[in-house]
């Protein structure tokens, strides 16, 4: 580490040169080359996933996603005012550019669209010429803004589908600038240097930059779904300037200290930055954990993200000292050089201020103060118990949302199973089949939960038929996710014939079934890898168990948070994150991973700091105390910032990055100030001296290499500054 410190602080301004010019070559191969994000959640050996491939090969065009809904309340919309406001708007939406077709209720035969048995709500399918990916969104806006001109008198117009979702994220990248911003302010808060502010934000917004363009480029390879840039980002833009705080904050001490810009920098690279190369390689190995669920949806998740944590670390570790060398001294702020000029180099003294307050009251109360944080984290880890993975559709959007509005519309009008019917499908081998599977909607009608069943249809050549099935729940509801099981052990086995169930409620849910499946192996491997990598740096077996307990601890808390807010709806319509519905079934794995990552990082400053202690006085007290007292202080400020990063995402107008973010940052919050500041200090404090305990013959086996070693003495010099 000091080699590669030391020659980038030679070559500073060919490293800074080479790290632009590969953040601009891939902005251009990516602009180039476009986005081929996917968020394909089906999964071929299930029914579902069946079911779907049978439809794409049978029936390849199986109606529109998207709908113009009206409604009125004072007249029905019928009447000849209302016909003729409506026809002349879908007219005008058929010309608009983009537009395929445009159906309507008011032509013969229903002509794409439907009116409510009330007449007081109606649609009309809305197709865009654009088949292989989402339309323009100018075009798409300008369709919303047409048809919803209609909208007066009386009569209400929203237009719904997956298509009109595009237009209802946040514009440009509003969170990430607030996330940065706030940053900014913390960090000048911390180093008084607006140099110094601004190094750890440069570093991280080139190589998340990079790392954004290099997800796009990674989509035309393999499948990443369409939250896996802005989670990138949100990863990258936390760890990154995290990272980076670590080493400017070493660097600053070694200024302090006297000693000469370039030397202070590769001491803190070569200290501070292994161990920032330790908790990288730690949250990837959590990342990359992911694969062993052979899930092709996750794989490229998993990559991405792994991908821009990467690239922090190789910033943090070359970009960033080039950096240094490039300020000089102007990383301390302009009362710390007037000092050193004058003063002269600060000697090494004991830790004093707040932090050394608290680290001592710590000491004092362990017990007390071990039992509270212990009570805090088991009460907000409750509402986990209560954790349900399903569907989470346009239903759960806030209020404002058109998507939302149409959707309540249309569960009004017509039902709520409507926005999310069952496709029954079958392969049909034979007369006898075709005979049985005609029967089928007869049965299907009986059925509880059931509202209407449509007429069995058939293929061209009559070997595979498919039934709709609407259910009298909507598809977010527990019991439509009944229904699918009813239907699948109860019902459809008495049809005589093979039937898979498929459509948006029986997709989540086969998918949150396989994931739940395989989550005790997936979280079994994550904190065995994790554990092992603590034992080969801290020589102990307490403190992996521990950290693999805080962890835990900490993802249990920030799930439960995730369940009050997101599924409860506490607070969701207030904070515009929409409506309480099931928690996407994904978010779990992706969710541990990234916070046993997160969390690996400041068990690794906290007591890499605790072990260098021990190690020097076989103290423990000493130990807890002075390692908690030296860097509570950094852990709390980079806690700071990377709960403003992720807080700030919560803006981002998409409910999957909306609980990333507000999971994130609880747990971050969690773990910084009630677990690593309060809950392991005093849990070590008990424990005494068995916290570093190994047994000999593991002592024996295990290799030997450091996190963070120490520095070496060199005498200070006075530096004119």
């Amino acid at each position: 580490m000091t080699s590669l410190a030391r020659w980038c602080l030679r070559r500073r301004l060919v490293v800074i040169v080479m790290w632009l010019a590969v953040l601009a070559g891939t902005t251009v191969a990516a602009t180039l080359a476009g986005s081929a994000y996917s968020d394909d959640y089906r999964m071929p050996d299930t029914e579902s996933g069946r079911a779907t491939a049978l439809l794409e090969r049978d029936f390849p065009v199986h109606g529109s996603d998207d709908t113009i809904v009206w409604h009125t309340d004072r007249e029905t919309v019928r009447t000849p005012a209302v016909e003729q406001r409506m026809t002349a708007a879908l007219r005008e939406v058929a010309a608009l550019p983009g537009v395929a077709a445009v159906g309507s209720p008011y032509k013969s035969g229903g002509g794409g669209g439907a009116i409510s048995p009330d007449g007081h709500t109606a649609y009309a399918t809305l197709t865009f010429a654009n088949t292989t990916g989402d339309p323009d969104p100018a075009q798409v806006r300008k369709v919303v803004d047409t048809a919803r001109a209609a909208t007066g008198n009386g009569l209400d117009v929203a237009l719904g589908g997956s298509s009109i979702a595009v237009t209802e994220g946040s514009d440009g990248h509003l969170s990430e600038i607030i996330g940065v911003a706030v940053a900014a302010v913390v960090l000048l808060v911390v180093f008084g240097s607006l140099a110094a502010s601004l190094l750890p934000i440069a570093t991280a917004l080139v190589s998340v930059g990079t790392a954004a363009m290099g997800t796009v480029l990674l989509s035309h390879v393999m499948t990443v779904a369409g939250f896996a840039p802005m989670l990138g980002t949100l990863i990258g833009l936390g760890v990154g300037i995290d990272y980076a705080l670590f080493i400017v904050t070493r660097h600053r001490k070694g200024l302090r200290q006297g000693l000469p810009v370039p030397l202070a920098a590769e001491r803190a690279v070569a200290t501070t930055g292994r161990a920032v190369v330790f908790a990288g390689g730690t949250v990837c190995v959590a990342l990359l954990g992911m694969l062993i669920l052979g899930l092709d949806f996750l794989v490229g998740v998993a990559l991405a993200a792994s991908l821009t944590v990467v690239l922090t670390v190789a910033a943090s570790v070359t970009l960033l000292p080039a950096l240094l060398g490039l300020i000089g001294h102007r990383a301390l702020g302009r009362r710390e050089r007037h000092r050193l000029a004058h003063d002269g180099p600060l000697r090494e003294e004991a830790p004093t201020g707040p932090a050394a307050r608290w680290s001592a009251f710590v000491e004092r109360h362990p017990k007390a103060l071990g039992a509270l944080a212990a009570v805090v984290m088991l009460v907000l880890a409750l509402p986990t118990l209560s954790l349900r993975l399903g569907t989470s559709d346009q239903g759960t959007n806030p209020a404002s949302a058109t998507t939302r509005q149409a959707y309540d519309m249309i569960a009004e009008g017509f039902g709520p199973g409507v926005n999310g019917p069952l496709l029954l499908v079958a392969e049909l081998d034979g007369a006898a089949d075709r005979v049985a599977f005609d029967r089928l909607p007869d049965r299907l009608r009986r059925t509880d939960g059931v509202a209407s069943v449509g007429r069995a249809q058939l293929n061209g050549g009559g070997s595979t038929g498919v039934i709709t099935v609407v259910p009298t729940t909507s598809p977010q509801s527990r019991a439509t996710s009944d229904l699918v099981d009813r239907l699948r052990s109860e019902v459809l086995p008495k049809a005589g014939l093979p039937v898979h169930v498929g459509g948006p409620t029986a997709g989540y849910d086969d998918f949150a079934r396989v994931v739940l499946g395989k989550l005790p192996l997936f979280v079994g491997t994550v904190v065995g890898l994790g554990c092992l990598l603590l034992l080969f740096a801290f020589r102990s077996v307490g403190i992996p168990l521990k950290a693999a307990a805080m962890n835990i601890a900490a993802v249990a808390a920030s799930f439960g948070l995730i369940v009050a807010v997101f599924q409860w709806g506490w607070g969701s319509e207030l904070l515009g994150l929409g409506r309480a519905g099931p928690i996407e079934p994904f978010l779990p794995v992706v969710m541990i991973s990234v916070l046993f990552g997160l969390s690996m990082d400041y068990q690794v400053f906290l007591v890499s700091r605790m072990y260098e202690e021990w190690l020097a006085t076989r103290d423990n007290c000493r130990a807890v105390r002075v390692g908690l007292a030296e860097t509570s202080r950094v852990i709390n400020s980079a806690a700071i910032i990377m709960i403003s990063v992720f807080l700030a995402f919560v803006l981002s107008g998409d409910r999957v990055i909306a609980m990333f973010g507000i999971g994130l940052a609880a747990a971050v919050a969690l773990d910084a100030f009630v677990l690593r500041t309060l809950l392991v200090p005093a849990l070590m404090h008990l424990l005494g001296g068995a916290n570093w305990w190994l047994p000999r013959r593991l002592e024996r086996w295990l290799p030997r290499f450091s996190i963070e070693p120490r520095e070496p003495v060199t005498p200070p010099e006075r530096v004119p500054v």
